[in-house]
């Protein structure tokens, strides 16, 4: 019988990497893939010596367009099939789009839109054969428009609609399909985007270990969605009650008072 492995992107750091010892801890094989292998193999390391299945390392660059050959190719020369899709990778870019470089963006774009949807269609199959499993990781941002970071927050609200839509397509197959949306999460990710941390990272933030926790309960559960933490859960029900207008102004000034 072909061996089972949990394919997680953005493995190097953050909720990526605790993706990575939560699904190892609960014994399935995981394959690591980020840009970055030094980090990797570390991590690789951690999870053996923590009495983990060796995990499969993928260097690999997700804003390349063979980025899912090249991660196909490696599963396959490693003999195994893919019984989980953890879509985890991606990154923001904060500031104007109008001002920022249009091919920092696109690549943006590449990463947490087409790399995503890539690998979710390019496993399905096996997916569908083995009865496993898709999370994609979206956002809060996902539920509204967002000048200051117009780009990321519409790859996000691609997210949320692909993998409901993918849901429905793939239950009567069995297909677990669930997509998990935190909110202000302490990691690299502010750093890359280019701003601090504010009032409302501190209010909404939950740790990296609780969001992957979640959302691998949230899947295992079949649940539609995971919103970590009290107050992200109230904020898709708060929205309702304010015109799409008001919601993006406010937005608008939240964000442009980090630049």
């Amino acid at each position: 019988m072909t061996e089972r492995v949990t394919l997680i992107t953005g493995a190097s750091a953050g909720i990526g990497a605790e993706f990575a010892r939560v699904f190892a801890s609960n014994g399935h094989r995981v394959v690591l893939v980020a840009r970055r292998v030094e980090r990797l193999n570390a991590l690789a390391d951690e999870i053996t010596a923590a009495g983990g299945k060796p995990p499969i390392i993928i260097p690999c660059d997700l804003a390349l367009p063979d980025s899912g050959d090249r991660i196909a190719e490696a599963l396959a020369a490693a003999g195994v099939e893919v019984e989980y899709v953890v879509n985890n990778a991606g990154y923001g870019l904060f500031g104007r789009a109008v001002q920022r470089d249009r091919a920092d963006q696109l690549d943006m774009i590449s990463v947490n839109i087409r790399a995503l949807t890539d690998l979710s269609l390019r496993f399905s199959d096996q997916l569908i054969r083995n009865r496993g499993g898709l999370l994609n990781v979206g956002s809060i941002a996902g539920f509204m428009p967002g000048p200051g970071m117009a780009v990321y927050y519409a790859s996000k609200a691609y997210v949320l609609s692909f993998t409901e839509a993918m849901r429905a397509e793939l239950a009567p197959h069995g297909v677990r399909v669930t997509v998990v949306c935190p909110g202000p999460v302490p990691s690299e990710f502010q750093a890359r985007a280019g701003f601090m941390p504010g009032f409302d990272s501190l209010v909404l933030n939950v740790q990296p270990a609780n969001v992957a926790q979640q959302a691998y309960r949230g899947l295992m559960a079949n649940k539609r969605a995971v919103m970590p933490g009290i107050g992200i859960k109230i904020v898709p029900f708060l929205l309702r009650f304010f015109p799409r207008g008001f919601i993006l102004g406010a937005v608008g000034r939240l964000q442009l008072r980090r630049s």
